[in-house]
């Protein structure tokens, strides 16, 4: 997978770019990260713990209440479930795009408690990275980032500014917006996902997709616009890209939405 901004595995390794990852884990942030180490040479990627259930369930019910918290916290219990119904479906994922879904052997894995602990901050400044990635993490405080002096990205599994927070693609398909099903890569502020936008893909879920498989196959068709979007900062050349949608943040839906959507209208 070459294309602008490549490196040669063979050159000075002082002369590959320093890339920073940072992420709560999982399948499909691997995803991305073995895109981006197979195009510029190994990466550091700084692992953290997922964030707790009580501390989410605390800091969601201050905005939606706990009543839907509680509905949201049961949605994602049930999509884990799930998963062991979707496995069938990711494995086709991973077998049509040729996906690395593990650790490869040349990362460099660091492991802390949170991204916005000390900790984080201070590996991130002896490695000084040239650019840093976020996927799947939890949101980087202010101390956080105004203790960071390198860009920053995020990987968005949603089309900002429309669907920024959780479930980008579910919200779509719920919303008869097939057309806005996909991701963003966009510059880190403050914000949920407010951002500027660096780059956008669009894709078709299949069918057989629900919301154990969307993340994968979002990541599938988003190694390229990962890449993209780091080469341009590397080379000092990204471009901001004007999105003129109505920006709002969403949440797991309720589990008595997600039961009744699912068996009226058949996503799930």
């Amino acid at each position: 997978m070459q294309g602008p901004g490549a490196t040669n595995r063979g050159s000075d390794q002082m002369d590959r770019p320093k890339i920073v990852a940072i992420t709560a884990g999982g399948p499909y942030p691997w995803v991305i990260f073995n895109a981006l180490s197979e195009h510029f040479g190994p990466i550091t990627v700084i692992e953290e713990n997922p964030e707790s259930k009580a501390e989410l369930l605390k800091r969601r019910a201050r905005k939606v209440g706990y009543v839907n918290t509680a509905g949201q916290l049961a949605t994602m219990v049930a999509s884990r479930l799930g998963k062991r119904f979707a496995t069938m479906r990711e494995a086709q994922i991973i077998d049509e795009f040729d996906l690395q879904t593990a650790p490869g052997g040349d990362q460099r894995i660091i492991s802390v408690s949170s991204a916005n602990d000390a900790e984080c901050t201070r590996i991130i400044a002896e490695e000084k990275p040239d650019v840093i990635v976020l996927v799947g993490c939890r949101m980087l405080n202010p101390k956080t980032l105004a203790a960071i002096h390198a860009p920053i990205i995020n990987y968005h599994a949603g089309i900002n500014p429309k669907y920024r927070g959780m479930m980008g693609g579910y919200w779509a398909l719920v919303n008869n917006d097939v057309k806005n099903f996909g991701t963003t890569v966009h510059l880190v502020d403050e914000g949920v996902d407010t951002g500027a936008v660096l780059y956008q893909a669009r894709m078709t879920p299949s069918p057989a997709d629900t919301i154990a498989t969307y993340a994968m196959i979002m990541a599938a068709h988003s190694r390229q616009i990962c890449i993209r979007a780091v080469a341009d900062i590397l080379q000092g050349k990204q471009k901001i890209v004007t999105v003129n949608l109505p920006s709002k943040q969403w949440y797991y839906p309720p589990i008595w939405f997600y039961i009744r959507t699912g068996i009226m209208r058949g996503i799930w």
